[in-house]
């Protein structure tokens, strides 16, 4: 089996398309309707139209709901706060990861990881 569509929903599409294209940088596969689809490496991220849940329901424990990879990590950041985007944590370390995590334009808790980091970096 393979991951093939993930959704995530936002009151407003049209804006939260925007920060996944123009602030993430993801390329814009297509549109069905008012449907925005972005292919990455054939796994197809949507926006839909609907209610997300709560923030402080992803507080706790604090797991995103979508994690990308990403290969410059520091980079991604510079481009988050250039646009303004609140990063609540931090850059946090693991033994073999950096990661950031941030609430997108519909309230969708998203990390950003980039593998092959030491702790100590």
């Amino acid at each position: 089996m393979k991951l093939t569509v993930v959704s995530l929903r936002a009151e407003d599409v049209a804006q939260t398309a925007h920060f996944y294209r123009d602030v993430l940088g993801l390329p814009l596969a297509g549109q069905h309707g008012h449907i925005p689809d972005f292919n990455l490496n054939g796994t197809y991220l949507t926006i839909i139209k609907g209610k997300t849940a709560p923030e402080s329901a992803m507080l706790e424990p604090r797991f995103p709901l979508l994690a990308l990879e990403v290969t410059a990590l520091d980079e991604v950041v510079t481009r988050l706060r250039q646009h303004a985007v609140e990063l609540p944590w931090g850059i946090e370390r693991g033994e073999t990861a950096r990661w950031v995590m941030f609430f997108d334009p519909a309230g969708n808790l998203i990390e950003l990881v980039e593998f092959g980091q030491i702790a100590n970096n």
